[in-house]
C-alpha cells in the first residue's frame, strides 16, 4: 500500500520514494510552456483564449506540475491566475 506524505512524516523518514515520472501530452506541454514564460504566472482568461480546457489545468494541478490561486482585484472581482512548479519545469526539462 502506497503511504501518503503526511505518513513519512509521522513515521519520521527523511525521504519519500521518488514520484512516479509523469508524461506530458502535447496540450500539457504547451500549457506548461506559456506558464514558463510568464514569470507571474498566467489568468484563468490567458489559459482559456489560448485554446487550454479546465481539464488539462486540473490534471496539471493535481499531478504537481501547475499551482492555481485566486486573486481579488478592484471591484471585488475574483480571479484565477496558474503559475508552474518546479517540478513542472522539470517535467519541461525531460527530467
Amino acid at each position: 500500500m502506497a503511504r501518503s506524505r503526511f505518513e513519512f512524516l509521522l513515521l519520521g523518514l527523511r525521504e519519500m520514494p521518488p514520484r512516479r515520472k509523469y508524461r506530458l501530452g502535447a496540450q500539457q506541454r504547451r500549457a506548461l510552456q506559456l506558464l514558463a514564460s510568464s514569470p507571474f504566472g498566467a489568468t484563468e482568461t490567458t489559459m482559456f483564449v489560448n485554446g487550454f480546457t479546465r481539464q488539462t489545468l486540473v490534471r496539471l494541478i493535481r499531478a504537481g506540475l501547475a499551482t492555481t490561486q485566486r486573486e481579488i482585484k478592484a471591484g471585488e472581482q475574483t480571479i484565477g491566475r496558474f503559475r508552474i512548479t518546479e517540478a513542472g519545469r522539470r517535467a519541461l526539462e525531460g527530467y
